[in-house]
């Protein structure tokens, strides 16, 4: 199949990354809309959280499968289906009357929109010359980080002007534009879906796929919200998600006929870049989790004001990719790129960690830019190397297995951060609550100070007084506790960050001994 080229190739582009973005969006949009959807729903926070549960789960079981589906199926075939199907459940969550009708089609969703990210990337990567990848790598790395931070500025500018069912309605008209352009302009592969009868199923590596990475994904999604081993739930996901885990990797590779083929991971640069795309997905969707949440709890934005304060750092950060993107292509290598970005990433979590509670509005504007100028240089090398000393048969396995890792350091870096937030809360707080007593000079100052003025503004009684100041210093420590367990979580993500750096000479790929014109020519199309 040879590259599509102008207008063609621009369309694929664009529905493509389009379709990339509309797919990690939704992983994070409904995050500001939780309050609203319980409230029109009737149920608890608790309760419709289930919605980013069920995305979540169905996501990560399906993006490892989608190399084997779009090859039994025919990958455009597959594409155009998962889009359709994306597109429809979105509809319907916006329909949804109650909650457990919303949850099974966000599962849905989750399964139609699996397939768009690591499907996207790969017709993306087939669009451009082997030689002018990195480039794609580079356009495909726009929506990964364009998604995850386009998700609570698009959710809360949906919540605060119209209603919860926007954030599902917005899709459809995305959903729709994107199928019809796939339908046109993308092209079918020689041989694309003739292998179907040739295919075998593997049965049992999807029946332990499904209960390893799906139980896997409940306990780091619902394990703090569930008090983790004390609930019989995490206990018994967690056993299941270790026999499904263990039982999957031995099975495929044994069985002739994998559905996820983990025998790529043989190829040293693959594992290790495996290891760092993990560390880099931890930091990418955590720092997109903490510094909201900082940002409404601790500093007072609301929904809106905290996406809009993540986009233009983040845009400025998305710019460089294909330039980064273009210095690939010429020959430049990806691996310093890797190491600064990881430097970056780390320097924006220390300069956050140090940021005062009493700061201005964009006080957080330079620490999140390096942490855009960090990603951008990390995720896009790591994109190019899912592919790199790869055999051409194996680009979409290598790309699958890679989305999947990076979700999955997403998902355990958020239950790392809430564990982790709570125990330093209840620490830091401990620590503040034992210089507050009565007694203490500077306690007894501050009550004093602020019964005064209760008694002149409000012509409060003394003891009246006296225990609303004990109140408003009581959420004064609450609000300090929990911005100083913030700062300490960012410490936390930069720590694994640093860790992993000494392995980078590990991603280093072989080069391949020249080849005549012929077999050259022969790769090249192999590769397409």
């Amino acid at each position: 199949m040879s590259s599509p080229k102008g207008f063609a190739k621009f369309i694929i582009v664009l529905t493509t990354v389009t379709a990339a973005v509309m797919e990690l969006i939704d992983t994070s949009i409904v995050n500001v809309g939780l309050s609203e959807m319980a409230g029109s729903l009737g149920v608890n926070i608790e309760d419709v959280s289930w919605v980013i549960t069920a995305y979540a789960i169905a996501n990560v079981i399906i993006i490892p499968m989608t190399g084997w589906l779009a090859e039994y199926f025919g990958r455009k075939n597959y594409y155009i289906v998962s889009m359709i199907i994306f597109t429809i459940a979105s509809y319907m969550c916006a329909q949804s009357t109650n909650l457990v009708e919303l949850i099974v089609w966000r599962f849905i969703q989750g399964i139609g929109g699996g397939a768009l990210l690591s499907t996207s990337q790969a017709i993306l990567f087939d669009s451009f010359k082997p030689e002018d990848r990195p480039m794609a790598a580079g356009l495909f790395g726009m929506g990964l980080i364009l998604g995850p931070t386009l998700g609570p500025t698009v959710g809360g500018y949906l919540i605060e002007h119209f209603s919860w069912p926007w954030m599902f309605l917005v899709n459809l008209p995305v959903g729709v534009i994107a199928t019809i352009l796939a339908m046109i302009f993308i092209d079918k592969k020689e041989g694309e879906g003739k292998k179907k009868d040739q295919l075998s199923i593997d049965y049992m590596g999807i029946a332990l796929l499904m209960v390893g990475i799906g139980c896997l994904q409940f306990v780091l999604e619902r394990g703090e919200s569930e008090d983790w081993f004390s609930s019989n739930a995490i206990r018994v996901s967690a056993v299941l998600a270790a026999i499904g885990v263990i039982g999957f990797i031995v099975w495929e590779l044994k069985t002739s006929t994998p559905v996820v083929n983990l025998r790529i991971l043989k190829k040293r640069s693959y594992a290790f870049t495996l290891v760092f795309t993990f560390v880099a997905g931890l930091g990418l969707f955590t720092s997109v989790f903490v510094y909201p949440v900082l940002a409404q709890r601790v500093l007072g934005y609301s929904a809106l004001e905290t996406g809009l304060s993540l986009l233009p750092p983040t845009l400025a950060g998305v710019i460089m990719m294909p330039v980064i993107g273009r210095m690939m292509s010429k020959g430049v290598s990806p691996i310093p790129f890797i190491v600064v970005g990881f430097i970056l990433f780390t320097i924006y979590c220390w300069t956050s960690a140090g940021v005062s509670p009493d700061v201005g509005r964009w006080a957080f504007f330079i620490p999140l830019l390096i942490r855009a100028f960090g990603i951008s240089m990390s995720q896009l090398p790591l994109i190019n190397q899912a592919v790199a000393g790869l055999p051409p048969k194996d680009y979409a396995a290598g790309i699958s297995l890679n989305n999947m890792i990076r979700q999955i350091g997403g998902a355990f870096g958020i239950a790392l951060a809430n564990n982790f937030i709570s125990q330093r809360y209840a620490q830091h707080r401990n620590n503040m609550v034992a210089n507050t007593y009565d007694g203490a000079a500077a306690f007894t100052e501050r009550v004093n100070a602020i019964t005064g003025n209760m008694i002149a503004q409000t012509g409060s009684d003394i003891t009246t007084a006296t225990a609303k100041a004990h109140k408003i210093i009581d959420l004064a420590v609450d609000k300090q506790a929990y911005y100083l367990a913030y700062l300490d979580t960012f410490r936390l993500i930069g720590i694994f960050f640093l860790l992993v750096l000494p392995l980078v000479v590990f991603l280093r790929v072989k080069k391949k001994p020249a080849q005549d014109p012929k077999a050259a020519k022969e790769a090249m199309e192999a590769a397409h």
